[in-house]
């Protein structure tokens, strides 16, 4: 059986690993996990990632981020999914919680946070949201 949406899947897996307070959460890799994982390392919200080759099958495992013994992510959500997409021009991207979250988006020149896009003037399709 294939997965509809992996990134759904990857974020749930992160989402699910630190409810239970574990030091690390692995997931079949892709390019666009790697380039989610870059950008969450980035912001602060994980501690770290690797990929590596397990039975010919590329890995990648994510290293969580704690404070106080509280997760580092409180929310992770997936916007835009196969079935339905949810993209944004330059002047509508998404401001999460204030400023005090980000939001992800795909853009022509990549993963980058709202933050980033606003600075570039550009929009794209709408992840997630980390807060």
């Amino acid at each position: 059986m294939s997965m509809s949406d992996p990134i759904a899947d990857f974020l749930t897996r992160i989402r699910n690993a630190q409810m239970a307070k574990l030091p690390n959460v692995s997931s079949p890799s892709s390019k666009i996990k790697v380039e989610l994982s870059k950008v969450l390392q980035s912001e602060g919200y994980i501690a770290g990632y690797s990929v590596q080759d397990v039975d010919g099958k590329a890995v990648i495992s994510i290293e969580l981020k704690y404070y106080r013994n509280k997760p580092v992510v409180e929310e992770i959500k997936r916007i835009s999914r196969p079935g339905l997409r949810i993209y944004k021009g330059k002047e509508d991207v998404p401001v999460n919680r204030a400023g005090l979250g980000i939001s992800i988006l795909s853009t022509n020149q990549g993963l980058m946070t709202n933050k980033q896009a606003l600075a570039a003037g550009i929009g794209g399709e709408v992840l997630c949201t980390v807060f």
